[in-house]
């Protein structure tokens, strides 16, 4: 075991079905001579499931700093240690963050051990595009903070990702249909590889709708899934479509296309050529 003293393991575990946990993971939480872990009665369940008898330490939001150094102090020691939280992988809206930086900070080696992720569980099964995706975490709670979170991703071509308790669920889809439209698809994963695992799909408002009028689907934590914006980079063009004729109409069009290029995000050459195709500007351009 001397290869493995000083180590800090990142594991992966189950998010419901405990066969998920992996061979590579089940052996690290053996051979380690301590596990910093979110909630010590659920990782002691674990264990027990296992019959593994590591140590186990309490490390979660409330005492992150203090525990970090602690466990650094550990590492340094010579001794390996093997975080984990709740369930899936840490720091994936888990505690974790705070320790692996300090540890690289330090030198001291960081090694994944990889297994089961709610968001990319829900995402291989949803049928939603996945060759491009945003994951958000935890909205806001409240109404008015929720929809300045989700305008700030309206505009994402990729789909979006979310986790989400089940009894807010509702008025999170009810925000997205509100800030994103009412049209944009979305699944909601609930239960994820647990014995009642559901899969629901449909158009935002549906699933608002659904979850509200369905005490049965607010159960449980889940993942929403929501697409992004269709067409995206033709909205874009649309947009800079817009802002250049407006411009043009005042300005020569190579001081139009720069300032578009500004307000859009879009490239000054693009926006020049687009003008001189959209015949924008012919009595000014001798500028």
């Amino acid at each position: 075991m001397d290869e493995r003293r000083g180590l800090l393991y990142v594991v992966a575990t189950p998010i419901g079905n405990l066969g998920d946990l992996t061979e590579r993971a089940r052996k690290v939480l053996t051979d380690v001579d301590l596990i910093a872990a979110e909630d010590t009665r659920e990782t002691r369940r674990l264990l027990a499931h296992c019959g593994i008898t590591t140590r186990l330490i309490a490390y979660h939001d409330y005492n992150e700093a203090t525990a970090a150094a602690r466990l650094i102090e550990t590492l340094e020691s010579g001794l390996s240690v093997a975080l984990v939280s709740d369930a899936g992988t840490p720091l994936i809206s888990d505690p974790g963050y705070d320790l692996v930086v300090a540890a690289r900070a330090r030198g001291l080696t960081v090694v994944p051990v990889p297994g089961a992720n709610a968001a990319i569980c829900a995402l291989s099964a949803a049928g939603l595009p996945s060759d491009r995706f945003l994951f958000l975490g935890f909205p806001p709670r409240t109404g008015a903070q929720r929809r300045v979170w989700l305008e700030a991703v309206a505009r994402e071509p990729g789909t979006l990702i979310l986790y989400e308790s089940g009894r807010r669920a509702a008025l999170t889809l009810a925000d997205a249909a509100t800030v994103l439209g009412e049209t944009r698809r979305a699944v909601v994963g609930r239960e994820l590889t647990k014995r009642f695992e559901t899969f629901l799909s449909g158009t935002v408002r549906e699933l608002a709708d659904r979850l509200t009028a369905e005490d049965e689907q607010r159960l449980g934590e889940m993942v929403l899934l929501i697409e992004g914006l269709p067409d995206a980079g033709s909205a874009d063009q649309v947009e800079q479509e817009r802002v250049l004729r407006v411009l043009a109409a005042e300005l020569p069009l190579r001081r139009a296309a720069g300032l578009a290029a500004r307000l859009t995000g879009g490239r000054k050459n693009d926006l020049y050529r687009m003008g001189i195709e959209l015949g924008l500007g012919q009595g000014l351009l001798k500028e």
